[in-house]
């Protein structure tokens, strides 16, 4: 098996997301490693995944574990992996969009009510 480091793209073969990229961010220990897709390109949310789930392609890019989405999926447009892994770019308004689905429907609320 070949070995999975930061900046690698792989394949996850079981799970929910068998068949989905995901590109590898950091080593958490022997067994496990921290992942992203990011979720608006491949579906892949960040979290740790099991090392035996993944399959590695011979693709890299230039990732760190405090990377953020948008700059993994310019590393994907740099590395030109979008159009040969026939990804869909998620368009700037998802990727704002993304941002402001963290705050809950409660947070939003008083704010509104304050403005009338």
């Amino acid at each position: 098996m070949a070995s999975i480091e930061p900046g690698n793209v792989c394949v996850k073969i079981t799970g929910r997301e068998a068949g989905q990229y995901c590109v590898v961010l950091k080593k958490v220990n022997n067994s496990f490693v921290l992942v992203t897709g990011p979720k608006q390109l491949t579906g892949i949310k960040r979290r740790q995944c099991n090392i035996a789930h993944l399959e590695p392609t011979q693709h890299r890019i230039d990732v760190s574990s405090d990377t953020t989405d948008e700059d993994v999926v310019a590393a994907y447009e740099k590395a030109n992996l979008v159009t040969k892994l026939k990804l869909k770019k998620p368009s700037a308004g998802e990727m704002k969009g993304r941002k402001s689905e963290g705050k809950s429907k409660a947070e939003e609320k008083p704010k509104k009510a304050k403005s009338e």
